[in-house]
C-alpha cells in the first residue's frame, strides 16, 4: 500500500467514525427529547444517509440497540399509562359499589318506615269508630264547600273593586277637562 492510498483508508476510517460519533450524539437527543427512534430520524439528525447506517456494521448496530431501548420504554410507558387508568377506574367501580350498597341500605330502610307507618294507618282505621270516620268525611265535605263559596265572593270583590278603580280613574280625567275649561274662560 502507497502512503497516499494509506493516508486515504485513514481518512475514510476517521469519516466513519466521526459518522458514528455523530449517531451516537444523535440517538441521545432523541433520547431526552423523548423522539421516535427510527432510522430516518437518526440519519437525519446525525447527518448522515440511511444507507450508511444499513451498511455499516457498528451504526447498525448502534440503531437497533436504540430503536429496540425505544421500544421497551415506549412499550413501559404504555404498560405505566394503561395502570394508571385501570387504576382510576377500579377507584370508580369501587366507589360504585359503596354508593350502591349505601344506596340499598337507604331504600331498605324506608321500605321499614314506610312498613311502619302504613301499619300505623291500619292501626288507626281500626281505632276510629265507623261513624267517626263519617263525620269527619262529611265536616271536610262541607269545608270544601265554604271555600269554594269564599273563592267566588272574593272573585266578585275583585271585579267590584276593578270597576271602582275604573269609575275612580274615569272621574279624575272628567274632573281634570272640567278644571281646564274653567280656566280657559278665566
Amino acid at each position: 500500500m502507497t502512503a497516499s492510498t494509506a493516508a486515504a483508508v485513514a481518512a475514510r476510517r476517521q469519516q466513519t467514525q466521526d459518522k458514528l460519533v455523530q449517531v451516537e450524539k444523535a440517538i441521545g437527543q432523541l433520547r431526552r427529547e423523548r423522539g421516535r427512534m427510527t432510522v430516518r430520524a437518526i440519519a437525519g439528525r446525525a447527518g448522515v444517509s440511511a444507507t450508511f447506517l444499513y451498511e455499516n456494521t457498528d451504526a447498525r448496530t448502534l440503531v437497533k440497540a436504540a430503536v429496540a431501548d425505544s421500544r421497551s420504554r415506549h412499550d413501559r410507558l404504555g404498560q405505566e399509562q394503561h395502570d394508571r387508568i385501570e387504576a382510576s377506574w377500579r377507584e370508580r367501580a369501587l366507589n360504585a359499589e359503596a354508593a350502591l350498597t349505601r344506596t340499598q341500605k337507604e331504600v331498605f330502610a324506608q321500605r321499614q318506615r314506610i312498613g311502619e307507618l302504613m301499619g300505623q294507618l291500619r292501626d288507626f282505621d281500626q281505632m276510629v269508630p265507623g261513624d267517626s270516620v263519617q263525620q269527619l268525611t262529611t265536616e271536610n265535605t262541607t269545608l270544601k264547600h265554604r271555600v269554594h263559596q269564599l273563592t267566588q265572593e272574593h272573585r266578585k270583590f275583585q271585579e267590584r273593586l276593578e270597576g271602582a278603580r275604573s269609575n275612580l280613574r274615569f272621574a279624575e280625567k272628567r274632573i281634570a277637562n272640567l278644571e281646564a275649561q274653567l280656566l280657559e274662560r278665566d
